[in-house]
């Protein structure tokens, strides 16, 4: 039987009318569902890409035990010191996915907020643009609607999206109160219908030293949200690792780059979770950045205005949308301000705000569809 061609020109156009007005159609062509977006607080790029600096870990101010940090990250090649440092990200992640803000290749990520610091990057981040309301890392509930709380307001991720974080500002940032985005940071517990490891976990962090009264240990924010995600499938979560940034500003090197090396194994362990899991294996994009960068030589320890290339950051991303294009050059600049139209498209939703904000990052949301 032979179907009339008007008939089925309408049907198609019927359908495509549809899915543009409900919003379904970047859905239906991306095979991504669930978006893992990650923070690494205060992490360089030139740690990032050349690994140890031979400055800093030899300098006992910052390093006082110069020959076991030499030991561990130190390799008189770049490429093998940035293996040793973060040996899954570029065993892996790169490899099967991108990244960027390798500025001696010509590969560029800023940040647009003029403070250079952690609430403004934060809000950056997760609304699309700077606010220069933000210019603190107060206590304050953000005026600005996030990525997240837009997410959690629609039908069929309603009570799907949560934010896990080792500084206890997340809850202002997020706006918990507002968005009724579950947020657990700082030194939270788990609550709720847990599991009994997550009793084990609310426990162990009660009889834990308090190293900064802000910021819990990362390996908290970690194992938290690897549980929350087996008990919930949220289809947008943020996790939000810290530790890299408070033991620069302790002024301790090996303490710092060891933090990396940890968070580069809670990425690892993230990853496989994924992968075994029906529920996220080969539906789910990672998108890791960095919330600011740091000064230079002396100046590693802080970040801000005052602090020349603490605007200065970096972006990565792996899924099943991706490309696997590696450590990319970029023919343009990318910002901060881009992440979140980024979820947006690869969650297929719409995302808008009151203010311009930056547009999706294309090479990471693949060829158009």
């Amino acid at each position: 039987m032979k179907h009339s061609t008007s008939g089925t020109l309408f049907a198609v156009a019927f359908v495509l009318a549809f899915c543009w007005a409900t919003g379904t159609a970047h859905a239906q062509a991306r095979q991504t569902r669930n978006v893992v977006l990650v923070t690494i607080d205060g992490l360089r790029w030139q740690e990032l890409f050349a690994g140890a600096d031979s400055a800093l870990i030899r300098d006992r101010r910052f390093t006082p035990d110069t020959a076991d940090a030499v030991r561990r990250f130190w390799r008189p090649d770049p490429v093998a010191r940035r293996d040793a440092l973060m040996p899954f990200v570029w065993s892996t992640l790169v490899t099967r996915g991108q990244i960027y803000g390798d500025r001696r290749t010509g590969s560029y990520v800023d940040v647009t907020n003029r403070h250079r610091f952690s609430y403004p990057g934060y809000n950056e981040i997760l609304t699309g643009f700077a606010d220069p309301r933000i210019n603190s890392n107060n206590k304050i509930p953000n005026p600005n609607r996030t990525i997240l709380e837009a997410v959690n307001d629609l039908t069929g991720f309603k009570g799907r999206v949560a934010m896990f974080g080792s500084w206890d500002v997340f809850p202002f940032i997020i706006n918990e109160a507002r968005s009724g985005v579950p947020v657990n940071a700082g030194y939270d517990t788990a609550a709720g219908n847990i599991s009994e490891r997550e009793s084990w976990l609310n426990a162990l962090e009660a009889q834990t030293p308090v190293l900064w009264p802000a910021v819990r240990l990362d390996v908290f924010t970690h194992q938290f949200a690897l549980e929350y995600m087996r008990r919930e499938h949220p289809r947008l979560i943020h996790i939000a690792y810290g530790e890299a940034d408070d033991f620069a500003h302790d002024g301790r090197f090996d303490h710092y780059l060891d933090a990396v090396h940890r968070t580069d194994a809670f990425l690892r362990d993230l990853w496989t979770f994924i992968e075994s899991q029906p529920s996220y294996r080969g539906s789910t994009t990672v998108i890791i950045v960095g919330d600011h960068g740091r000064g230079n030589g002396d100046q590693w320890v802080g970040h801000g205005v005052g602090y020349e290339g603490s605007q200065h950051i970096w972006l990565m991303a792996i899924g099943p949308d991706t490309p696997a294009r590696g450590a990319a050059a970029t023919a343009q600049p990318l910002y901060q301000n881009q992440v979140a139209a980024t979820i947006a498209r690869l969650l297929g939703v719409e995302y808008a705000s009151d203010h311009p904000i930056g547009q999706a990052v294309d090479a990471v949301l693949g060829p158009a569809r």
